[in-house]
């Protein structure tokens, strides 16, 4: 008998296109989406899947296929893909949308899934804490930044990216840690306290941080960062028959 398809998966900051290991981290990533597809009603890409990517009108970045046809085989079969840009992926405008049947989001949404509100997003520049950071996101996401960088030739703009964006990666990770900051200096958790003033969570799920990691936020809601694939091959899944969402590292299944 055919398994239900009745869970919720989070996956987040694949960073395809970085470093040596990108094919085999794209590989792993195809297997995991490959196997849950069984159960699967809803996957979650939390931002941060390609290292850089620019939509141009008439032609695709090299790489990443193998993800791409995937992605487009489980839309295919009716489950539900929904994807939330991040600060290294922001510029996919509607590719994904277009060619492979993913709902796109460039903000922080309200989902409900099984009786359950999570809040859920990629995770870059919430709380406000890094004023460069706030700035720079503004400059790339300016509609006219955005067409001035379009007339540019591909074959100086990804090269010139993709140096860029590995620099920036490993200078972050030194300034960081991947580790927990604190409650006063992880913009993520500011923000999800902030909204739940206001609001009702029952889960409040992010990425970025390359961090995993459950925390409660209050007496209902519990904050998970998924973690990355990056560094690890971390994925989060929500199963209602248990009512829980919890962290899992796809390596841990292969020994």
């Amino acid at each position: 008998m055919a398994e239900v398809r009745d869970k919720l998966y989070f996956v987040t900051d694949a960073h395809l296109g970085s470093g040596p290991d990108s094919a085999g981290r794209e590989r792993e990533l195809c297997a995991l989406l490959e196997r849950i597809g069984a159960d699967c009603k809803v996957l979650v890409l939390l931002g941060d899947m390609f290292d850089f990517w620019f939509t141009y009108r008439h032609l695709v970045p090299r790489g990443n296929v193998r993800l791409l046809g995937q992605l487009a085989r489980m839309a295919d079969s009716g489950i539900e893909i929904h994807f939330f840009i991040g600060n290294h992926d922001m510029w996919m405008f509607d590719y994904l949308a277009t060619e492979c049947g993913v709902v796109m989001h460039d903000e922080p949404e309200v989902m409900h899934f099984d009786g359950k509100t999570f809040l859920v997003g990629h995770g870059d520049g919430l709380g406000h804490l890094d004023r460069g950071f706030d700035l720079m996101r503004r400059v790339f996401r300016s509609r006219l930044n955005q067409r001035l960088f379009a007339l540019l030739p591909a074959g100086l703009t990804f090269p010139f990216a993709r140096r860029w964006s590995d620099s920036n990666k490993r200078k972050h990770e030194r300034q960081d840690s991947l580790h927990y900051l604190g409650d006063d200096r992880e913009g993520i958790v500011l923000y999800c306290r902030e909204r739940l003033q206001r609001e009702r969570f029952d889960y409040c799920v992010f990425g970025h941080r390359h961090t995993p990691l459950t925390m409660p936020l209050d007496d209902r809601c519990t904050y998970v960062n998924v973690g990355d694939w990056l560094n690890n091959r971390n994925y989060a899944v929500y199963t209602p028959a248990t009512g829980s969402l919890t962290l899992h590292d796809y390596r841990d299944q292969l020994s």
